[in-house]
């Protein structure tokens, strides 16, 4: 052989030859493997870490948008669960067969620190926290019987129901209603969240939005509304002592009662604007309660816009600033209130009813006032005239009535029973109190 391997091995020395070729065949390839392997292995090490940490590491967007898809799958299995669950026909409104409960699983909790004061009647101001309910949540449920005709295109329909071993009244939107009355229909229940709680106000069970028909839940009064009550009293001439006498002092605990609401709703920086008898609700222990929210809540939602709000109100009712069109004041909610104590003193006659609403203005002008009823006791009169002064300077504040009013329930007579011995006419307080034969209103 003429390479350097032929020189040191034999021509047919096969190990030899291997041993002298082993550093290029065997070690050069081995330890070119070895350094693959080295780079390798850190690299797939710092690749696979890597992932990990990024599995484990997410940031606020990311998360939030994991946390979003993970709830609507849960809600779509959940509004799945809740199809299959209920197989029954349609119910119009709430007219179920007892036992049956249309409304399961919808109730809307109004919460009053996720309700901002100044919203507008859009369906976005209801909060759009659900929680579930159990079985049966609404049971007994009937129409509830008005106090007044309601007209025939009127959008809410009003049953009693029980709800958690507690009376309620259900507010219904009828499904015919419009987007607009739906989104009034909201945004009324949402400024009724907003005030908050109160003692004398009823109290706001929750809101039914998830789905037609829409309904606010409220806590059901026994008595219903004042002005039914004191009708009720007027026609009960039995000597015997029943939930219907009304004394001196009980006028006192009632009246201080819904000043009570007036003032804080003033706090609130809301104004009625819609004081009065019919207004105030009436429960089995003779707690009077201040609703009738309406009027407020168009005041509030409809804010800059062109209209008087307050002209299909009561004028009787209004102070002589408002009748002259200008705006409702807290001042001007204490000259109704005024009246209020007149009517619970009457038994629930109207006030001024020898005029025509559209005299009153002038007749007050003039420096006329109210005159002292027969069964009016000398420290109500007085109450009422410091309510119904024409000068707005010069009527007490809420927090002055309260203290009057607590003063005068101390000494006041409650043992004599308030009799009118009138019969009670309908068609006659109508038109004494300037209703129209058009107008109506509803307790609820």
């Amino acid at each position: 052989m003429s390479n350097s391997t032929g020189e040191l091995c034999a021509q047919n020395d096969t190990i030899c030859t291997i041993r002298e070729h082993q550093p290029a065949v065997i070690i050069v390839p081995t330890l070119l493997l070895l350094s693959t392997l080295v780079t390798l292995v850190p690299l797939f090490i710092l690749k696979y870490c890597g992932e990990q940490n990024r599995t484990r590491v997410r940031t606020p967007q990311q998360y939030q948008r994991s946390s979003h898809r993970h709830t609507q799958r849960k809600s779509h299995h959940s509004n799945n669960h809740h199809k299959n669950h209920n197989h029954r026909p349609h119910l119009s409104g709430i007219d179920a067969p007892p036992g049956i409960n249309p409304l399961e699983h919808e109730e809307l909790p109004m919460s009053v620190t996720h309700v901002q004061q100044n919203v507008g009647p859009t369906m976005a101001a209801v909060p759009q926290r659900s929680t579930e309910r159990h079985l049966g949540a609404f049971s007994q449920v009937t129409t509830l019987p008005l106090t007044l005709f309601i007209n025939d295109n009127d959008t809410v329909s009003f049953y009693r129901a029980r709800m958690d071993n507690k009376d309620a009244v259900l507010r219904v939107l009828k499904e015919s209603a419009t987007s607009r009355e739906k989104q009034q229909f909201l945004g009324f229940a949402s400024f009724v969240s907003g005030l908050g709680p109160h003692p004398f106000i009823p109290a706001l069970l929750g809101v039914i939005s998830a789905q037609s028909p829409l309904v606010m839940v409220v806590e059901e009064l026994q008595h219903r509304d004042l002005l039914g009550f004191l009708w009720r009293c007027r026609q009960d001439n039995s000597s015997s002592q029943s939930s219907c006498d009304m004394t001196e002092k009980r006028i006192f605990t009632m009246a201080a009662q819904v000043a009570s609401a007036l003032d804080y709703l003033h706090s609130q920086s809301c104004i009625h604007g819609n004081v009065g008898a019919r207004s105030v609700l009436i429960g089995g222990d003779l707690t009077a309660k201040l609703w009738g929210f309406g009027p407020a809540y168009r005041r509030r939602s409809q804010a800059g816009l062109p209209g008087e709000v307050e002209a299909v109100e009561m004028k009787k009712w209004q102070a002589p600033e408002v009748l002259a069109m200008r705006p409702v004041t807290k001042s001007s909610d204490v000259w109704s209130f005024g009246i209020l104590i007149y009517e619970m003193v009457t038994l629930g006659d109207p006030p001024f009813p020898q005029l025509m609403a559209t005299e009153l203005l002038q007749h007050l002008q003039r420096g006329n006032h109210l005159s002292q009823p027969p069964t009016c006791p000398k420290p109500l009169y007085s109450i009422i005239r410091s309510c119904c002064h024409f000068n707005t300077k010069n009527r007490l504040s809420t927090s002055e009535l309260i203290r009057t009013l607590h003063a005068g329930e101390k000494s006041a007579n409650g043992r004599t029973v308030i009799r009118v011995t009138e019969p009670f006419i309908f068609e006659k307080y109508l038109r004494e109190a300037g209703y129209g034969e058009a107008y109506s209103y509803a307790v609820l």
